[in-house]
Order: structure tokens, then sequence, then C-alpha cells
């Protein structure tokens, strides 16, 4: 990883307007601030655009990888997830600044970004790979989708019970009947795998975690798998359901629809501070004592 930077890219939360518009001075003291740096700088063009931010260049998301070797991301979790798999092809590492509600991902505080932004170009952070899943669903043994997943793959029902099969490495695991399943990364243990009482995985760990929404069973429980793992899950029997990837993108399925999850065979880079500590994250972020 480089310890020294050139040129950087500033991605808001691109996706809402008016969250953008209430973030427009402190992505504009940013940009100015990289600049006093004798750093090039973009303003990601949707971020430019809903903030009003001009006399900055602009690049579109889709080329932040060609354009920049290093990416500060402004907003939410949520905003990271989305710039986290839109840049997967891209050998960029990324900062968050939080401006979000619990900033798992997005762990610079905006109050002080600027002195931390510092510490970073100072070289004086730590670098962390993060684990994608690839997602693939198949009807009719044709394929009809595929995506990345940084936090999680969610099979849900919209009514009532849906009926599916796992196989893990071609051997049958179970039939269920529940709300639906979470298949996770360690990332996205703390998400709504978490709430679906699954276990947090540290993120070093290579492992996807498989947690079942309020099973008809009660001994259906969590298992966590090798990440080397290829996973099916088989829609039996349902009234509505659909596949949600990261909360963000959403497809209909229809019975017999066959979804294939396994580990991307790329990652992305997450920038700390050198004092970050993920148990103090986690203490502060849920309220342990």
């Amino acid at each position: 990883m480089k310890t020294s930077f050139n040129t950087v890219a500033i991605i808001g939360k691109f996706m809402n307007a008016d969250a953008l518009h209430k973030m427009q001075a402190d992505l504009v003291n940013l940009a100015r601030h990289l600049q006093s740096h004798h750093l090039a700088v973009y303003v990601e063009e949707n971020t430019a655009q809903h903030a009003q931010i001009n006399g900055f260049d602009t690049v579109p998301l889709s080329d932040v990888g060609d354009k920049a070797d290093l990416a500060i991301v402004m907003g939410g979790d949520g905003t990271m997830l989305s710039v986290g798999r839109s840049l997967i092809n891209a050998n960029v590492p990324l900062v968050g600044i939080n401006r979000g509600r619990f900033g798992f991902l997005t762990d610079l505080r905006a109050e002080d970004m600027l002195p931390s932004i510092d510490r970073i170009l100072a070289g004086d952070f730590i670098e962390e790979s993060r684990m994608l899943l690839a997602t693939q669903v198949f009807r009719k043994g044709k394929l009809c989708h595929s995506g990345y997943a940084l936090n999680d793959v969610v099979i849900k029902s919209g009514l009532r019970l849906i009926e599916l099969e796992v196989d893990i490495d071609q051997k049958f695991v179970y039939k269920q009947r529940s709300d639906g399943l979470i298949l996770t990364t360690p990332t996205g243990t703390t998400a709504y795998a978490l709430s679906a009482g699954g276990p947090i995985l540290h993120p070093n760990l290579e492992a996807i975690t498989l947690v079942p929404i309020c099973p008809h069973t009660l001994s259906n429980r969590p298992i966590t798998v090798n990440s080397d793992s290829k996973i099916e899950v088989t829609l039996v029997q349902f009234d509505e359901a659909q596949l949600s990837i990261d909360g963000q993108f959403n497809v209909t399925l229809e019975v017999g629809d066959v979804i294939k999850v396994q580990r991307a065979d790329k990652n992305i880079t997450l920038l700390h501070l050198s004092d970050y500590c993920y148990f103090d994250m986690l203490r502060n972020k849920l309220n342990w004592g």
C-alpha cells in the first residue's frame, strides 16, 4: 500500500441530494484542505452536482479508479457499501468520514476530519482488507442477475414463510421454512445479521455466515463456513420473495430460482488511523459497558 498519495477523489452521499446539501461546507473544506497539501482533487460528479460544489474537477464514480489513488467517502455506512461495490475493480483504498448514524465502516469523525486526514496523508494509518460476496441468480438454468455484496445477501419473504433448500459445496445442508436467510461477510455481521441473532465476526476472518430469519424450527441456528465455500440456495415455495444485496438492490424471485453465493475474487481496502481498534469501535457503537 502506498504511504503517499498524489490524487484524491472525494465522494459524498451521492444518492441523497438533501444530505449532500447539508454537508456541502464540509466537502468544500475538505477539498480545499487537500489542495493546500498540493494534491490533485476530484469531486465525484453526482456529489458536486447535488451539493452545488463548483471550482473543482469532477469524475464519475465509475472512473474514480482510473483518476485517483485514494478515495475519501463522506456519508454513512450505506454510502461506503455502495462505493465499495462500485470500486471493486479499482485498486483504490477508501477512507470513511462518518456523517451517518452508526459509522461501522465510516469511522473518522466529521469534527476531526482535517487532522485525521492529515495523519493518513502522512502515512499514519493501517490498512484493512474486506471480502465481498459474489452473487448469481439462476432462473430455469439461465443467469438472470449477478452482483457483489460487501455486507450481505438477503433472501426474504414478503408475506408468509418461505421454504428453501441450502447446499454447501454440493452437499445438502437443510430444507428450511423461515422468513428468509441472510448470507453475510464478516463486515455484515454487525448489520441485519446481528439483529437476526447472528454472531459478530472479526473482519479479518475468512468466513461466510448463514443466519436464518425467524426460522419455523428453533433448532435452525446460524452457521459459519470457510470463505472458500460455494453456497446454493434453491427457492422451493413461497407467495412472494426477493433477494436484496446490501439492502440497496432488490431482485424479485420466482419459485425454483437458484441463488449461488461465494466469495468474490477481489477485496476492497479500508484505511484507518493507526490507533484504530475494532473492539473499541464495537464497544462505542453497541454501547457495551
